[in-house]
């Protein structure tokens, strides 16, 4: 996992896609050898494919699985990476790019990481393999050797949900300052003791920072940032587990940060089934905004994150890149809003 530094990430123009012959001269090895580890594996000795994988990564090989075939080489696809396809977070997102890209002509291909560094590598070399149009890819956190690879990438890349130090073009929101935000909000309304409640934060490093926000707040108020965690996935009934969960470990908890707002209807939800009156005996609050949080009643305390228009404004960065336009701003951020709703 690296952060690249900004002059190192944007050596992309003017390089030549390395090539087989790249790698043979980096491996010590030649030109055949490598065709053979690629295409026989077993053909090759083992000490030899380890010297030629770590050549590959070194200089960003890709293999071109297009050459030689009646396609074209440049394909009018454009592989769009996300963590969770039943996140219904992400499948906003994905709408907002692909009615975009079709207006244009273009159409997405859908990879699923399941929040694994390791697995978004693997779909990325496999779709950059076939020579897509563009990319877009959910976060700014890579594996080292993907960094590498992308930072050598000569198309339109866009990377979503987040902001910092983009490889090409980004385009998301501040989770540290949502988090702080709603943190923010509690202890204005006068709660003291407040849980952070999250999932998978290991690998889903948004909630994380979200939390961190939320943490920063509560230590500026000389309060302190209990969480709880789980490693499944963000789910209705995992909300009513949480918050079982929270109330017998910490039974004078006054306010519950969830992660999102699936999590939160569904402690909510429980919440009300148990007796307990909102936000008098428990405040909840989540995040995203998403409309059935709207509906319930009380109605949901959150902070929406524009996620149809993340996007739509990613799919239009890279249209005007393919258009051999340059974007107004490199990296956008769409900011977030704050609903207060009757449950805090």
């Amino acid at each position: 996992m690296t952060d690249q530094p900004s002059t190192e990430r944007r050596r992309r123009k003017g390089l030549d896609s390395p090539t087989l012959s790249d790698v043979a001269r980096e491996a010590g090895v030649s030109s055949i050898t490598v065709s053979r580890a690629l295409n026989d594996p077993d053909s090759v000795r083992a000490n030899t494919r380890k010297k030629i994988e770590a050549a590959i990564d070194k200089v960003g090989y890709v293999r071109n699985m297009v050459a030689g075939s009646l396609a074209s080489a440049s394909s009018r696809f454009i592989p769009v990476i996300v963590p969770s396809l039943s996140n219904v977070v992400f499948v906003e997102v994905i709408q907002g790019l692909q009615a975009t890209f079709e207006q244009h002509g273009y159409q997405i291909l859908l990879g699923n990481t399941d929040y694994s560094m390791k697995r978004e590598e693997e779909l990325i070399r496999t779709f950059l393999g076939w020579s897509p149009t563009a990319l877009v890819t959910t976060g700014l956190r890579h594996q080292e050797s993907l960094s590498n690879l992308l930072a050598r990438y000569q198309r339109p890349l866009v990377e979503i949900m987040e902001l910092g130090d983009a490889i090409d073009m980004n385009v998301g929101m501040s989770h540290y300052q949502a988090g702080h935000c709603m943190a923010d909000h509690l202890v204005s309304r006068g709660y003291r003791r407040i849980l952070y409640a999250g999932t998978q934060m290991q690998g889903n490093y948004r909630t994380r920072q979200r939390y961190e926000g939320h943490r920063e707040r509560l230590l500026q108020a000389g309060l302190d940032a209990p969480l709880m965690e789980w490693q499944s996935p963000s789910h209705f009934e995992l909300g009513a587990t949480a918050l079982d969960a929270a109330l017998s470990e910490y039974p004078d908890i006054e306010a519950i940060h969830f992660t999102d707002d699936v999590m939160a209807s569904g402690a909510l939800l429980h919440a009300t089934k148990k007796g307990l009156k909102i936000p008098e005996d428990i405040a909840i609050a989540g995040f995203t905004g998403l409309p059935f949080g709207q509906a319930l009643s009380p109605r949901l305390t959150t902070v929406v994150s524009p996620r149809e228009a993340i996007g739509r404004l990613a799919a239009t960065q890279i249209i005007t890149r393919l258009q051999g336009q340059q974007p107004k701003q490199r990296s956008i951020d769409v900011g977030f809003e704050l609903i207060v709703g009757e449950s805090s």
